[in-house]
């Protein structure tokens, strides 16, 4: 019954902002690091942002660094992905997905428990 859910997607005007959030439900993310990826219709699956277990270490593509913002709340065994500035390339399906990992260098790991997936369109 492990299962992460996404939500917070929809349409947005270039240059508006949303807020992702990712919910864990049936396990703590306590242990978890989590990463959000996204993946437009054509291209590749791309790794977007991480955080640390202990949300001490982020990790964020060059092409989002500066508008988005990854954070935690293991409290609410939730992860957030918060974009500004959006951009029409930022349309794709976001999937949030999690791995038990106590190291800090999220970037460099394969995730083994994923979301469904939330659409952001982003255009005018």
């Amino acid at each position: 019954q492990f299962q992460l859910v996404e939500s917070g997607g929809g349409l947005v005007q270039p240059g508006g902002s949303l807020r992702l959030s990712c919910a864990a439900s049936g396990f703590r993310l306590d242990y978890y690091a989590i990463g959000w990826f996204r993946q437009a219709p054509g291209k590749e699956r791309e790794g977007v942002s991480c955080i640390s277990r202990s949300g001490g270490y982020t990790n964020y593509a060059d092409s989002v660094k500066g508008r988005f913002t990854i954070s935690r709340d293991n409290a609410k065994n939730t992860v957030y992905l918060q974009m500004n500035s959006l951009k029409p390339e930022d349309t794709a399906v976001y999937y949030c997905a999690a791995v038990p990992y106590m190291g800090s260098s999220c970037h460099q790991l394969r995730y083994n428990y994923w979301g469904q997936g939330s659409q952001v369109t982003v255009s005018s």
